[in-house]
């Protein structure tokens, strides 16, 4: 039995705080449980009244002569603790606390919460809430309905955990409308014990569960989360509904992964990473668990279309091919079946044009004809009012094709009046219709989505060969130095020593110095400040390239010192350093920035001076997969770049995602590294190899005195 099963799936159970007073929690639960026609035993639970809404009331659980499974606490918020030690005298292992009064009311409720916790880990016990709405099960051999949202629970195959209990109590009444049930329903509120992990892991082998819904303000574990959710997405889809996506903080940052880096951007990578379909509104998260309960997996991306009219298909075909899907070729075969049929004046090929004059029967003609070609993977239909031919007839001529044809989804496009959607609530569906080609098609790249993430397999980076010594040592010495930022010249000595190819460079302290490094580099060659204090070298004039000459070098160099002079920062200038000048246009960025909850979060994208401008960036959260890797390249749109575009030699992208794969290494080596840029990585213009011109690393001394004292 699993330890969630101790509330879902309760034989008995009491609710302590049950009340015949009309319009409290304690009476809207007992009518719930009693009205959804609970299966098993209830115990109303009150000390002052005898009989509950017709049933014998006991004063205390410790009162009822049969063993219980579950308790239901909706009482005030001083008296859980005592309630709590009663049932556990009782025997009772699953509790949920609606009660409120705890942690989202302030210190003295944090207190009780810490208090409440501590019994439930104690008493070995299963806690949902408090603060929550309850909990639901659909599932005829319980019909568990403790929770007191409006509405009484519609059967379907839906998991959906919420963190916020009024926001969830109208999602539920919402899915009703919409014509979509649930399996089960979780409420976590305060999220004590029972949070979105534990139900993700619940749900992974509960079968009535097909597809699991998440509303979610925070990620307790995010590691927990990425083990648990990247695991169960492999059997069946997550649809998670992420709020607060404020990035407040990043502005204090030093580096550009840092400033662009934020909460929801590590929130967002994590989903990723765990193959969680993440929506950003309530209507796409219904849109696409309607397109969840009503179609299969398909077997691949090519779409077919079916309309009465020319211009909404052309406007699917344009959504189809935005998501990054195929139009099927329909074959040969099919578009002669077609023609035997249409008008001459139809289109037989993708989209098919039935044109206005269509028939009831062309539209199940032709949709049984393109089903039945071994190209297409998945159908929409459209339909537009013409000629009299009904809205519902055709709708459910679909349907009745849908049932003969299970294996590849079908969805309909009806632009119609709002009363064909209202009609569709009162017959059994089994597609999903919408008003727009926009959002069908969305639908379908969802379903496409969930595809690709069951084929794809993880492959953990390589553990790379590298000098941990050496970047101990830089890192030891710097923070000798009450510094928590390397210079330039550190930060190179840091990617070098984990095989990152950096340009050949060295350190002059002088003139003299720089000529006599650039005449062994070999000109031209780019001279950058080294300094403990600036970080932002190119916004003070620290960056000089395509010096041609010792003479022009000299020149630079005297120039810089007199600007740092009279803007008074000398202090902690190092030299410069001499690099060769790699030559090409395609500057790219890559990093890391560490976030107090998420961890380290690796950076890639299109680099230079405008990156912050620009933003064409991407993050996951390390450790870097190889898929993670390559994910991460090809997501930007500064992939053309990479590939080749205009004549250019392509990047040889194996060796980008290796210096990813080497970044994501090093910070897990050094957690104690804040924030790391290379920008910009230069891709050569002559082989296509990945080469850091430059680096900033930020790291927390006093993190790194520890871990290295202990290395």
């Amino acid at each position: 039995m699993s330890y969630l099963d101790k509330i879902m799936c309760p034989h008995s159970l009491a609710v302590i705080g049950a009340s015949n007073k009309e319009h409290t929690i304690g009476s809207d639960i007992m009518k719930r449980l009693v009205e959804y026609g609970f299966t098993g035993k209830i115990f109303p639970i009150n000390p002052k009244d005898s009989e509950i809404q017709g049933m014998k009331a006991y004063p205390s659980v410790l009162e009822v002569p049969e063993e219980i499974d579950m308790a239901v606490i909706v009482i005030n918020a001083k008296y859980v603790l005592s309630a709590v030690d009663q049932c556990h005298r009782k025997g009772i292992k699953g509790i949920v606390v609606i009660s409120a009064g705890f942690k989202e009311t302030g210190a003295a409720g944090a207190e009780l919460e810490a208090q409440l916790v501590n019994k439930v880990r104690e008493y070995g016990m299963t806690c949902v809430g408090p603060n929550c709405l309850g909990v639901v099960n659909t599932d005829p051999k319980f019909r568990l309905d403790a929770c007191f949202a409006e509405s009484l629970p519609v059967r379907g195959d839906i998991g959906f955990v919420s963190q916020s209990g009024a926001l969830g109590g109208g999602i539920l009444n919402i899915l009703q409308d919409l014509n979509l049930g649930f399996a089960q329903f979780i409420s976590i509120g305060n999220q004590a014990d029972v949070n979105a992990d534990s139900a993700i892991e619940y749900w992974e082998n509960v079968d009535d569960v097909k597809q699991i819904l998440l509303y979610m303000e925070s990620i307790a574990d995010p590691k927990r989360f990425r083990t648990l959710a990247s695991r169960t997405t492999k059997k069946k889809p997550i649809l998670a509904l992420k709020a607060g996506r404020s990035a407040a903080g990043a502005s204090a940052a030093s580096s550009h992964t840092g400033s662009l880096a934020g909460a929801d951007k590590a929130a967002d990578a994590l989903l990723k990473q765990s193959g969680v379909i993440r929506e950003f509104s309530l209507q796409d998260l219904f849109n696409t668990a309607k397109v969840f309960s009503h179609c299969p997996i398909p077997k691949g991306n090519r779409v077919a279309i079916v309309t009465n009219s020319g211009g909404p298909g052309i406007m699917a075909t344009d959504a189809v091919c935005e998501h990054g899907m195929e139009m099927a070729q329909l074959s040969d075969q099919t578009k002669e079946a077609l023609r035997s049929f249409l008008p001459a004046a139809a289109s037989v090929k993708n989209p098919v044009d039935m044109i206005a004059s269509a028939p009831l029967e062309h539209y199940k003609k032709t949709l049984e004809t393109v089903l039945a070609d071994d190209g297409v993977d998945m159908v929409v239909v459209i339909y537009l009012p013409f000629l009299g031919l009904k809205d519902i007839d055709v709708a459910k001529a679909v349907m009745e094709i849908r049932a003969a044809h299970p294996d590849k989804p079908i969805v309909g496009v009806f632009m119609t009046k709002n009363e064909f959607f209202a009609h569709l609530s009162e017959t059994q569906v089994n597609v999903p219709f919408f008003m727009f080609a926009e959002q069908a098609v969305e639908g379908l790249a969802r379903l496409n989505q969930q595809r690709l993430w069951r084929k794809r397999t993880d492959t953990p980076a390589p553990r790379y060969s590298v000098d941990t010594e050496a970047v101990e040592a830089v890192f030891k010495q710097a923070a000798a130095d009450n510094r928590e930022q390397l210079t330039t010249g550190e930060s190179l000595q840091v990617l070098t020593a984990y095989g990152i190819r950096v340009c050949r460079d060295g350190e002059a302290k002088d003139a003299d110095e720089a000529v006599a490094l650039a005449d062994k580099i070999g000109y031209p060659v780019v001279m950058k400040l080294n300094s403990k204090k600036i970080s932002h070298k190119t916004d003070i004039g620290g960056v000089r390239v395509g010096i041609k000459d010792a003479a022009q070098l000299r020149t630079e160099f005297a120039d810089l010192v007199t600007k740092l002079t009279e803007k008074g920062l000398m202090d902690g200038f190092e030299g410069v350093i001499i690099q060769e000048m790699v030559k090409s246009d395609r500057e790219m960025v890559c990093g890391c920035a560490k976030d107090p909850q998420y961890g380290q979060m690796m950076m890639f994208g299109l680099g230079g001076v405008f990156v912050e401008v620009m933003k064409d960036v991407t993050f996951r959260l390390a450790p870097l997969t190889v898929e993670d890797a390559s994910d991460m390249i090809h997501s930007v749109k500064a992939y053309k770049l990479l590939a080749g575009a205009r004549g250019a030699t392509p990047a040889q992208i194996n060796k980008v995602e290796e210096t990813l794969l080497r970044l994501s290494q090093l910070v897990e080596d050094f957690a104690f590294i804040d924030e790391l840029d290379i920008n910009p990585l230069m891709i050569s213009d002559k082989d296509g190899e990945p080469i850091a011109v430059d680096g900033r690393i930020k790291f927390n001394a006093s993190e790194a005195l520890v871990a290295l004292s202990i290395a």
